[in-house]
């Protein structure tokens, strides 16, 4: 994946498009964030978590490109792209709020956070993220408009920002379901790391 997005982000170069640059540069960098928590903060990254991460910033990446020689990019060409990278994006912020709460939950008794609430928090922070992104996609688009460049980030109006929040809710979903089952060694090193910091 990492070399895919060095070259991706030479395509970006060469058609002088900064918005794959630009993704295609968050995106790589995002795929080294797994071998930096384990290493750095001792947060056991699988492979399966490991590919969940960098999938999302891949396919993202990859979206804004399309295939060679084509006119349009992946997220204009192919009507469920949009919806599958905010699926799986929406997972990993879910994830990421989950593992942090519930070790959160774990570290202290004076917060007891139920299951029934844990399901809601998940799916109240990844929509509450999805706004915040829907948002970010704004202002950016609004300011490229503005200074009359390309946008790093595209804005399709309010039905797809509707229907983005839908399938980010999807992504939380998923996680509410069934992250507890594959999170509980992030969980438990999170909640190591609260319990060495000095209080």
């Amino acid at each position: 994946m990492q070399v895919i997005l060095i070259g991706l982000v030479f395509i970006g170069l060469d058609r002088g498009d900064i918005g794959i640059v630009v993704n295609a540069s968050v995106g790589l960098g995002v795929t080294y964030l797994p071998a930096i928590l384990e290493r750095d903060y001792r947060i056991p990254m699988d492979a399966g978590l490991t590919l969940w991460i960098s999938s999302a910033a891949f396919l993202h990446a990859l979206g804004t490109v399309g295939l060679p020689g084509s006119e349009t990019n992946f997220y204009a060409g192919i009507g469920w792209w949009d919806h599958l990278t905010h699926a799986l994006s929406s997972s990993v912020v879910a994830a990421a709020g989950y593992a942090t709460v519930r070790a959160l939950d774990e570290h202290t008794d004076a917060i007891y956070l139920p299951p029934r609430f844990m399901f809601v928090f998940i799916l109240l922070f990844v929509l509450a993220f999805g706004v915040f992104w829907e948002v970010i996609e704004f202002a950016v688009s609004g300011v490229a408009a503005l200074a009359g460049t390309g946008s790093v980030l595209t804005q399709y109006g309010l039905d797809d920002t509707l229907l983005d929040l839908v399938f980010d809710a999807i992504g939380g979903l998923i996680v509410a379901l069934w992250g507890t089952a594959h999170l509980s060694d992030v969980v438990g090193a999170i909640q190591t790391r609260f319990e060495q910091t000095p209080r």
